[in-house]
């Protein structure tokens, strides 16, 4: 691939995610958020390069805080540095999706028992509010809002835990499964299930029963992988005689948000 090549698919990856002239002091912010969003809208796909030199030159910034938030997106599991000192956008496995999975079954239960130990009533409220939502989204068929409702009702959760080093992981494991090529809630029946199972969590919290909450969030959890995994092996190219791999790069564009 020739580096002109290179450089106008970059270009056009980052064109959306490119508006006002980017400040100095604000630099790295503005150049990790740029790649990061074109990495998880699927703008940016795995093994594309991500050149400091013309991402620089796109985005009318130094090198260093493209380094820098190269590094950051490295950190995050999104992109991965080559032999030749280089960096790609990285690659998820079914091994990848799996580990990924079990991590979050764990982390999303223990944010679901710290939230509820924390009786918070707006919490309360806000994922009622958020849970009205998705009802009438799902009533409407719209799957891209049902998602996007998704993240924020468990971006809400987390957050509610009051732990920033929790917040922080789960930030990096929605980030993981946003690059998912499909929404579990395009699967026949999930719909109803995901929001049966958030009902779940939050009877629990109204409770104020830590333990339940955290045990019907992981049941959640765990469900969602054995949905995830259904789609994945649905997904596979009849060539693939194994789980290790999928086809990443066939779905064009912008993506529905994969939960």
């Amino acid at each position: 691939m020739s580096d002109e090549t290179v450089y106008n698919g970059l270009a056009a990856a980052l064109a959306p995610y490119t508006g006002d002239p980017i400040s100095r002091g604000r630099a790295v912010a503005a150049v990790t958020t740029a790649l990061r969003e074109a990495i998880l809208d699927g703008a940016l796909r795995p093994d594309d390069w991500l050149r400091e030199d013309d991402i620089a030159s796109i985005l009318s910034v130094s090198r260093t805080p493209v380094r820098t938030a190269i590094s950051q997106l490295v950190e995050e599991g999104l992109a991965r540095k080559t032999t030749n000192q280089g960096a790609t956008v990285a690659r998820l496995s079914m091994e990848d999706i799996i580990a990924l999975y079990v991590v979050r079954e764990n982390l999303e239960g223990l944010a679901a028992r710290l939230a509820t130990a924390r009786h918070d009533v707006r919490l309360i409220e806000e994922l009622e509010r958020i849970g009205d939502e998705m009802e009438q989204a799902a009533a409407a068929g719209a799957i891209t809002e049902l998602a996007n409702l998704n993240l924020r009702w468990h971006r809400r959760l987390r957050e509610a835990s009051g732990n920033v080093y929790l917040d922080r992981f789960l930030a990096q494991v929605e980030y993981a499964v946003r690059r998912m090529p499909t929404s579990t809630f395009a699967r026949p029946g999930r719909t109803k299930e995901i929001l049966a199972e958030h009902d779940a969590v939050l009877s629990a919290i109204r409770a104020r029963d830590a333990a339940a909450a955290e045990n019907h969030a992981q049941i959640h959890m765990r469900n969602a992988r054995s949905a995830r995994l259904a789609d994945l092996l649905d997904a596979r190219s009849p060539s693939e005689e194994h789980l290790g791999t999928w086809d990443h790069g066939k779905d064009v564009g912008r993506r529905s948000v994969g939960y």
